[in-house]
């Protein structure tokens, strides 16, 4: 790598970040720590990396000539290895006196970069890391970082932060009139659309996710992994995102691409399995009630984002529905979440927080009410004192049966309140 060519990326991003327009992501950091991010492509680990460092700028704590900001996804360092990643340290050290704050973007481009990132933190750098790879948070990364790294997880937009973009603070009163009117609208664009900020402006919201959809699946899940069977993930993809909802066994999966001519081997379908968790385009959650052997082979299976998974789906709206509460329930309880299905079957169940969750389009339909109330009552005979929620599209009320209420609430303003916004929920 020439010297000129890393100092004028130097230069060149300490201007660019300056001139980014945010707008503002919950983010709380320690003071002195480093950090790695990792999450789905474009979920914003960049984006929280520009605004920590115009907050910095703002505050006082830092000035932009204290930043070495390198984005590895930059065309011009695409070959750089890890024994010329020092390069950049000398690179800043002649054009600065100091020592700088150091953010490697994307870095999991570069093998071997762990190293780098630990000699760093023990010369008391303060790094932090974004990477596109769930196996940064994996165990053997923890040991090679030495635990000098916190990890924090980056997902796209919540309800809450896509209504802050839009210039929208609902207020305690806001489900009534023309505020009611204006979250509804939009969240009806989010509902199908998710939560990836690029999109918010595009007209064309769809081919922008399947372009996003194709980079995930092509580069970090087959090339990067030198997958030769691309049409069996494909179509395992395809059909985890026709089948949300639906617990299905590592056994059901197998036949169903066999029957697709996507034929893959047990051990074969485990590592797609898991590389597609790995790029943090799928999650999976098990059976509370399942026996151990079970909960690893046995899930429901989700996408991190609504606007990926309704690529894939006609007539999508129960589907996204429920896709949407397991995000909300997974970025807020991580793996304590589960379903439940033991002679009843119940969409969501945090025994941590002693809550469990169904999600029903709608319930207008007596017996669609009865069924819903009838599992959360025999879970909570089961798991006493448990909080029973269903989520609905559009529909309120308070369900109470045998002394025990039930909330049903519309899914924009439960979203709100698990965000933390403290609505009252009727």
């Amino acid at each position: 790598m020439e010297k000129q060519v890393i100092k004028d990326l130097i230069v060149e991003r300490q201007q660019d970040i300056l001139k980014v327009e945010l707008v503002e992501r919950p983010l709380s950091l320690e003071a002195t720590a480093s950090y790695v991010f990792v999450g789905l492509r474009r979920a914003g680990k960049s984006y929280l990396l520009h605004q920590h460092i115009k907050q910095l700028v703002a505050t006082g704590q830092a000035s932009i000539h204290d930043v070495l900001y390198v984005n590895f996804e930059d065309e011009r360092i695409a070959s750089i290895q890890a024994g010329e990643l020092n390069l950049f340290l000398e690179c800043y050290g002649e054009l600065y006196d100091g020592k700088p704050l150091v953010f490697l973007d994307e870095i999991q481009n570069v093998a071997g970069w762990e190293k780098f990132a630990r000699r760093l933190a023990d010369a008391k750098y303060r790094v932090f890391v974004t990477g596109s790879n769930a196996k940064m948070l994996s165990r053997e990364m923890h040991t090679t970082l030495g635990g000098r790294f916190i990890a924090k997880e980056v997902f796209p937009f919540s309800f809450r932060e896509y209504l802050a973009f839009h210039g929208v603070a609902p207020a305690r009163n806001w489900q009534y009139g023309s505020a009611r009117t204006q979250l509804v609208r939009l969240f009806a664009d989010y509902f199908r659309y998710g939560g990836f900020a690029e999109t918010f402006t595009l007209k064309d919201k769809r081919s922008w996710l399947n372009s996003l959809y194709q980079k995930v699946l092509l580069g970090d899940v087959v090339m990067r992994n030198n997958i030769r069977n691309e049409n069996a993930v494909r179509v395992l993809v395809r059909k985890l995102a026709e089948s949300v909802m639906q617990p299905l066994s590592l056994a059901r999966i197998k036949n169903v691409l066999d029957a697709a001519g996507a034929t893959a081997a047990r051990n074969t379908l485990v590592d797609y399995l898991q590389l597609l968790s790995d790029a943090y385009l799928l999650f999976g959650i098990s059976n509370f009630s399942g026996k151990l052997s079970e909960k690893e082979t046995f899930k429901k299976r989700y996408f991190f984002d609504n606007g990926l998974l309704n690529n894939f789906l006609f007539n999508p709206e129960a589907k996204l529905l429920e896709n949407m509460v397991a995000i909300s329930l997974y970025r807020k309880y991580g793996d304590e979440v589960y379903y439940y299905q033991k002679n009843v079957e119940v969409d969501f169940f945090v025994p941590q927080a002693q809550r469990a969750v169904q999600v029903a389009y709608s319930i207008a339909d007596e017996n669609t009410r009865r069924r819903e109330v009838r599992a959360l009552l025999k879970l909570a005979e089961a798991y006493p004192p448990l909080r029973l929620q269903i989520v609905t599209y559009d529909e309120e009320a308070t369900l109470s049966e045998n002394g025990v209420d039930i909330q049903a609430i519309p899914v924009w303003k439960w979203l709100l309140v698990e965000d933390g916004y403290g609505l009252e929920i009727s």
